[in-house]
């Protein structure tokens, strides 16, 4: 990347996503961090200081620098549609967090404004890029343990506990599990299985009266193929699923830390603004959303990259045979018995998705990840909650298949 250009990139939205990103934009080669966006003040000063860049009050003003080639839209989901339009109408890039949008209809507002302006338009649902996940599609390809038949991914995790603002619970305004992580699941399910579903039907569950909004799906997808998947995720974090696949995983808290945050949310004893200040980018925990298990950080010290970062466990059935992530890269289950297949590479990271970015614009390569692939992964999501509600099948009309 340091050999051809520097791409100039910029971020709206200083809160907790942000400091996962800012890191990778301020430390990959071929990139530049120039300006931020945000109305707290504090945090723009802390920005300024840190990273030598400008800080804007507003997302408007940011897109007004001429010397600004990039915006990652890491701001409100409510948001996301509004500030991609305006950032690509300003002739800027976009990358924008998952979900997309909070519809179809303003996902194809995004599309058409970054047609219409000759941008590139980059949705960034990061499971899909990690190294596992892609080596698993290598295998579907290969054939070489026949068709694929069957996908399964499940989920376990502490997200209904983590310090949560009435947005983030508010489904009207892109909160609950199904617009924040679904699109991490639905990606690489779509990823796996060719892109195009035909149809969901799903249930979701809200089992917290001090969190109102779902915090729980399970789902039943089929391709137009007729390979069908199955997608759960809860979020209550009693059971974590890290404790199938090695500790390997992600959580916010120890089990002991859940059962005392529990409890504070039952009696209404925390304080979930100071809580999630502190979280966001300038704040005392900043980047604390999210941490490695035990058994991860050892791995990272020991420079051990292995199949990279864990989200639930996923399955696939062949076949021949059966495929699963495995602590140093792919569990392979054939004919012959079980082999582990070596995986190396970055673990799903805003470095993939800034590498996506730069090599669309420096070098001219196809975005893979682009708005009709995020506009499909919407549709899914949208179609979880829908079928829920309606209790039936929800066919899809918006599907965009895998790029080989």
């Amino acid at each position: 990347m340091a050999g051809a250009r520097t791409l100039k990139v910029a971020i709206a939205g200083l809160g907790v996503g942000s400091t996962q990103i800012i890191p990778a934009m301020a430390n990959m080669p071929g990139l530049k961090l120039v300006a931020a966006a945000d109305f707290r003040k504090d945090a723009l000063e802390t920005f300024r200081q840190k990273y030598g860049g400008r800080g804007y009050d507003s997302v408007e003003k940011l897109c007004e620098d001429p010397e600004v080639e990039a915006v990652w839209v890491s701001t409100p989901n409510q948001f996301h549609c509004e500030h991609a339009v305006t950032a690509a109408e300003h002739g800027k890039h976009v990358v924008v967090e998952k979900p997309m949008a909070l519809s179809i209809e303003e996902c194809e507002k995004m599309v058409a404004a970054a047609d219409r302006n000759k941008v590139q338009l980059l949705c960034g649902h990061t499971q899909s890029f990690n190294p596992a996940i892609r080596a698993m599609r290598r295998v579907i390809q290969s054939s070489e343990l026949g068709r694929l038949c069957a996908l399964n991914t499940f989920m376990y995790t502490d997200w209904m506990l983590r310090p949560r603002m009435a947005p983030e619970l508010d489904v009207k305004l892109g909160g609950g599990v199904v617009y924040r992580q679904g699109p991490h699941q639905i990606d690489t399910i779509r990823l796996l299985g060719g892109g195009l579903v035909r149809s969901v039907r799903a249930m979701t569950g809200q089992w917290m009266a001090e969190r109102p909004a779902p915090g729980y799906y399970a789902a039943f997808l089929e391709f137009e193929d007729g390979t069908p998947a199955t997608v759960v995720y809860n979020g209550y974090g009693y059971f974590d699923s890290s404790e199938l696949t090695g500790g390997i995983g992600e959580r916010h808290y120890t089990p002991e830390e859940r059962i005392n945050v529990r409890r504070a949310l039952r009696n209404r004893t925390l304080d979930e603004e100071k809580a999630k200040e502190a979280m966001r980018f300038g704040g005392k925990k900043e980047g604390g959303f999210a941490h490695d298990t035990t058994a991860q950080a050892e791995r990272a010290q020991r420079g051990i990259q292995g199949g990279g970062h864990f989200f639930g466990v996923t399955l696939v059935s062949c076949e021949r045979g059966d495929i699963r992530q495995s602590p140093e890269g792919l569990y392979v289950y054939g004919d012959e018995g079980r082999k582990e297949v070596p995986v190396t590479g970055r673990s799903a990271s805003r470095f993939s998705e800034l590498e996506e970015l730069y090599d669309a614009v420096a070098q001219d390569r196809p975005v893979f990840h682009d708005g009709k692939w995020g506009m499909a992964t919407l549709e899914v999501c949208l179609a979880i909650m829908q079928s829920a509600r309606e209790r039936r099948e929800i066919l899809l009309t918006h599907q965009s298949p895998t790029a080989e």
